[in-house]
This record gives structure tokens, C-alpha cells and sequence, in this order.
């Protein structure tokens, strides 16, 4: 099934990885459980929905950063595209929302945290993301991540924390932090989408192959070496990526991943504008309610015959 079958378990699961995130969910609990308990008995509980989101978001991420993805990802550029989606267009808003106020208000109160805090401009985190995502894009500093490992785990924290600037936006974990309106932060959404569209263009709209680790057989099994441990023999069992290319060419391969991300971005675009929406117009409707009941009190006159004689 996609080629999965010509590798070993180690290759398709990344044990260590996997380990760190099953850690990552075991601090989460105890974060949200006895250390809150000791520490912020005061805080509020995290939900069952803030569970399962958690829980969801380090499945997914783990899938694509360390799982099968992962290894497709390196095999056909569609797949890389759904790793980049979900990874840093999906997962963020999740994390930033599943983790509770008391945790985010506790890791930034740290006195080294205040001299970033210029990061965390709207205007700075949304240039600062979008800037780095088109430019990992670039056919030959994508080719050169790709293949240099050490960088390509930096490159990807680095677009992981602009990620999680730039949705912390939107998706707020702390109320009283919020910079932006509703209807700006509406605003925002769709900006991030109008600054992603060049880049998603430059890729679907290409009539060659820019990438070579998806098309050059030799940089493919540089960028391979990331998931497999001796990858000088894959150029003896196949011919290539083209072996496991589904739909038969770069092109139409490069084209596809275009499309699939733009199409992730927009449903998740779509998705948190639908949850900005709602809250806003609830909000709204609360106001107008409490303003309602406050007008259609009954006035307490004073009692007239009080004083008389």
C-alpha cells in the first residue's frame, strides 16, 4: 500500500518519536491533573472537548512528523504538502486551545519571555510565518532543507513556534491577552490566506519539476536518509521517487500538492472563522439580552403615602 511495505517498522513508526509524544501527552495530564491541583487549585479545570483536542492534535502531529506520513512525505510532494497543512495550519490552533489559561499564563511569566514579546504582534507574527512557510517553499532552499537533517529539524521547530505566534492571534488560550477584535481578527483569516496564495500559485500553476528531491533520483536518497537508516540501497530496488508516485509524473504530483494545501488552508481558515463567528455573535446576543432585561425591569416607585399625615 503507497510502496509502506518496503520498509521496516522502525522506519514507518520512528520509535524515539513516537516515545516524546506519548511523554508530551502523559505531561499534559499531570499538567491539567495533580500539578494544577497542587500549584492552581483556583484554575480551571480543562474540558473533555480540551482533552480529546489535545490528544487529537499530538496524534496527527506525530503521524506526520515522525509516522507514516513522514516517510511519504519524502516520497511524493503531495503527501509533504498534507504534512506542512496539518502540521502547522491544523495542530497549532488545537494545542493553543486544548492547553489550559493557567499553563500558557505560568510558561510566559518567565523574565526571558518579556524581551520576545515583540514576536507576538499581530502584524509581526503574521509577516514572520507567511515569510518563512514561502520561503521553506523556494525550490532550492527546500531541496537543501531537505537534505541537510540537522537543519531540517530546526527549520521545522522554527515554522512550528511562527506557527504557534501567528494563530495565538486568533485562537487566543488567554482572554485578557486578546489584541484583536472579533471582527479583526476575521480580518486576519483571511489575510493569512491572501499572503499564503503567491506561494500555493508559484507551486500549482509550475509546468516543470522545481523540486529535486521529488524528481532527482540521486537527491531523493540524500532527503531519504531522514527516515532511512541506509538509504544507498533504495537506487538498487527502485528507480527513484517515481516508483512511488500515484499519479505517475512530477508535474501533475507537484500540482496536486499545490492544490491539497491550499485546500487545507482554506477549510481551516474557514473552520476558525466559523468559531471566531459564533462566539462573537453569542457574545453579541448576550449583550443584547442583559441590555433587554435591564430596560423591562419593573421600576420600584416610592410609596407615595409614606410621610403623610
Amino acid at each position: 500500500m503507497l510502496g509502506l511495505q518496503y520498509f521496516s517498522f522502525e522506519e514507518l513508526w520512528t520509535p524515539w518519536f513516537l516515545f516524546f509524544m506519548i511523554a508530551v501527552v502523559i505531561l499534559y495530564f499531570y499538567l491539567i491533573g495533580p500539578w494544577r491541583e497542587k500549584h492552581a487549585p483556583h484554575a480551571d479545570k480543562a474540558t473533555v472537548w480540551q482533552k480529546i483536542m489535545f490528544v487529537s492534535a499530538a496524534v496527527m502531529f506525530y503521524l506526520v512528523q515522525g509516522g507514516p506520513f513522514s516517510l511519504l512525505g519524502h516520497m511524493m510532494f503531495t503527501f509533504h504538502m498534507i504534512d506542512m497543512s496539518v502540521s502547522y495550519l491544523i495542530v497549532p490552533p488545537m494545542l493553543l486551545l486544548s492547553v489550559p489559561p493557567f499553563i500558557w499564563q505560568r510558561m510566559l511569566a518567565a523574565q526571558g519571555w518579556k524581551k520576545l514579546r515583540f514576536m507576538t504582534h499581530p502584524i509581526a507574527a503574521i509577516l514572520t510565518f507567511n515569510m518563512l512557510f514561502s520561503l521553506y517553499h523556494v525550490p532550492l532552499l527546500n531541496d537543501y532543507v531537505m537534505t541537510h537533517f540537522w537543519l531540517h529539524r530546526l527549520v521545522y521547530f522554527i515554522l512550528l513556534v511562527a506557527a504557534m505566534l501567528m494563530w495565538a492571534q486568533i485562537a487566543n488560550p488567554v482572554p485578557e491577552w486578546n489584541r484583536l477584535t472579533d471582527l479583526k481578527k476575521m480580518a486576519y483569516v483571511f489575510a493569512n490566506g491572501v499572503l499564503l496564495t503567491p506561494a500555493c500559485a508559484f507551486i500549482i500553476f509550475a509546468s516543470t519539476p522545481m523540486y529535486a528531491v521529488y524528481s532527482n533520483p540521486d537527491t531523493w536518497v540524500k532527503a531519504m536518509g531522514y527516515c532511512v537508516s541506509d538509504p544507498s540501497q533504495l537506487l538498487t530496488l527502485f528507480d527513484g521517487p517515481q516508483f512511488f508516485n500515484l499519479l505517475g509524473s512530477p508535474e501533475e504530483d507537484q500540482q496536486l500538492g499545490g492544490i491539497v494545501m491550499k485546500l487545507l488552508q482554506e477549510f481551516m481558515y474557514g473552520v476558525i472563522l466559523a468559531y471566531i463567528f459564533f462566539h462573537w455573535f453569542k457574545r453579541e446576543h448576550k449583550d443584547d439580552d442583559v441590555t433587554n432585561a435591564t430596560n423591562e425591569a419593573p421600576i420600584d416607585l416610592p410609596n407615595m403615602n409614606k410621610g403623610t399625615v
